[in-house]
Order: C-alpha cells, then structure tokens, then sequence
C-alpha cells in the first residue's frame, strides 16, 4: 500500500486504501492544528498585552461579554492591538505616498540648520491619511457636515 500513483503494473484495486489515506491526514493535520493552538493559547499566560487588562475588560463588559478565562481576553486584546497596528501602518503608507507625490514641494524649504536633514526623512500622518487607511477597512471618519 503506497501513497504514490498507480504505476503501469499495478491495478486500482491494489491502491483501495489510500481512500482512508486522506482521512487519516486530515485527522493529523486537525490534531497538529489542535496542537499548534494549545500551545498558543499556554503562551498567552505569560504574555502581557499592550492594551491593558482593564481597558480590555471594560469594553467587553459594555457590549456584554462575559468570560473569566484571561487567556481569551488577551487573544481578543492582542487582536484588537494588531487590527490598530494595521490601520496605522496602512496610514503610513498613505502618508509616505503623499509625501512621494508631493516632490519637490514638500522638500523645496531652505536648509535652516543642522536639524534640517532629520525633518528631511520625516513623515506626517494627516487626518486625511488616517481617513484614507480607515475607508479600507469600511470605517467612514470624515466629520458630519454640520454641527450643532
């Protein structure tokens, strides 16, 4: 019984059990997936998210979560910090293109000192990259078009 194809001297009936084959990799790709998630979930123990415990708590608690296992509050927080580090990053981007874009506009000021190289290389995240890295994610942050 071998995993490979029919070669020319062999009959299909000499492959019969590769059918249980694909079984049998599936239930160890699912307990290798089961495994690999075990042992993440045991690293989240000591693993101290950059949203604190409490601020993680207190918006659970407002859309009426309710768990007492920390290792899933700090999945949902670490979740919620790499969903932040997308959008800013994604902002980023829009900035340094409109930097890009802008040319020699954005760099034509005279050097003023020796400080002057350093804000050559810095980038500014405006409102409108911010608004431009939200919309990619369905976020609408323009500003209601009167106020009260």
């Amino acid at each position: 019984m071998s995993a490979y194809p029919i070669s020319a001297g062999q009959s299909s009936s000499d492959n019969a059990a590769p059918a249980s084959q694909p079984q049998s990799r599936q239930a160890a790709e699912e307990a290798r997936k089961d495994r690999t998630l075990a042992e993440f979930m045991l690293m989240l123990d000591e693993y101290e998210p950059l949203i604190p415990n409490e601020v993680t708590d207190y918006y659970l608690q407002r859309v009426g979560f309710e768990c007492e296992d920390v290792r899933l509050k700090r999945l949902l927080s670490l979740a919620a910090q790499k969903f932040v580090s997308d959008i800013a990053a994604d902002a980023y981007q829009h900035a340094r293109i409109r930097t890009n874009a802008a040319g020699g506009r954005a760099r034509a000021q005279p050097f003023a000192g020796s400080g002057s190289a350093k804000d050559k290389t810095r980038t500014t995240l405006t409102m409108e990259d911010l608004s431009a890295a939200l919309s990619e994610y369905g976020i609408n942050s323009r500003k209601p078009e009167f106020y009260m």
